[in-house]
């Protein structure tokens, strides 16, 4: 799907983000694609026709950023519904993050990606996030709790 396409989409589009988690922090990615470019969130993009959602988290990490995981635990949906001045829905996204434990793979910036870094949930809530980040970290590091990869 182009980015054209998303634009005043007919019905939300299904997203898939992954928190992936390597020694008490966690990898972010600033985004490179409008909407929201420069803004830090988690590796992710849309689910493709016959893909779970899993796998779906898993092939824009490896896209992306070039990592490895394993999934643990899907995490709450957070929707991203952004309006122009009319009030037309511009973009509307439903996005179903999951909790991970890093396995392999140093990250590195891809096309979708401005740049790439580690950081405790306490440095990305200093940084510029997609809606509804903060709540997802809080989610997975609660459920990797006591994991190996999640201590600090």
């Amino acid at each position: 799907m182009s980015g054209d396409d998303r634009l005043f989409p007919a019905r939300p589009l299904v997203g898939a983000s992954i928190a992936v988690i390597r020694d008490g922090k966690v990898l972010l990615a600033a985004r490179a694609n409008e909407p929201l470019r420069g803004v830090w969130t988690l590796p992710g993009g849309l689910v493709e026709t016959g893909e779970s959602l899993a796998e779906a988290a898993l092939r824009e990490l490896g896209e992306e950023v070039g990592v490895a995981a394993e999934v643990v635990a899907g995490l709450s949906p957070t929707e991203i519904i952004r309006r122009d001045e009319e009030g037309r829905v511009r973009h509307h996204y439903v996005v179903h993050p999951h909790a991970a434990l890093w396995v392999g793979g140093e990250p590195q910036a891809g096309p979708e990606a401005l740049g790439v870094r580690w950081a405790t949930p306490a440095e990305a809530a200093g940084l510029p996030t997609t809606p509804g980040l903060s709540i997802t970290l809080e989610e997975a590091f609660a459920a990797l709790a006591g994991r190996a990869g999640t201590a600090g």
